[in-house]
């Protein structure tokens, strides 16, 4: 799955979640994956998806074995409205809510059903790699996942 097809995923997962109230379920694809693309700033600028920079966040705030979870080929353990925010910090998500014309509530309760699908489906079949630099980025990243 590629970059674009992530975004479209989570879009779309954005858009069916039942958190994401009658506002979020009327947004357009376009508008939700560049301000998806937005929250993570991407990899470099010119859009996409920053995964490393979730995990990092999701790492370095205590939610590894969440992490953990959405890269594993199990069920995605749930996240809390207080840990989107802790993931992205309060401006982002004031910004991406205000850019899709939604209040911060809908916008998290997307994100809580769209990030775990997202990240899921980023790591099955390799394509997780890609996003984070290849091989070296995933040794690191799975360095700090796991404690070495």
């Amino acid at each position: 799955m590629d970059m674009g097809d992530l975004l479209k995923m989570g879009a779309s997962a954005f858009i069916n979640s039942k958190m994401s109230g009658d506002a979020g379920s009327g947004l357009d694809i376009g508008s939700l994956t560049s301000a998806l693309s937005g929250l993570t700033g991407g990899n470099d600028g010119d859009g996409g998806f920053d995964i490393g920079s979730i995990l990092s966040n999701m790492q370095s705030g205590g939610m590894a074995d969440v992490a953990q979870s959405w890269l594993g080929d199990g069920d995605n353990q749930p996240i809390e409205d207080e840990q989107v925010v802790n993931m992205f910090g309060a401006d982002k998500i004031s910004d991406f809510a205000s850019q899709l014309g939604l209040n911060e509530s809908e916008a998290i309760g997307g994100l809580r059903d769209a990030l775990p699908q997202m990240v899921d489906n980023a790591s099955s079949g390799g394509s997780l790699l890609d996003s984070i630099g290849g091989i070296g980025g995933a040794i690191n990243m799975a360095s700090k996942l796991f404690g070495r």
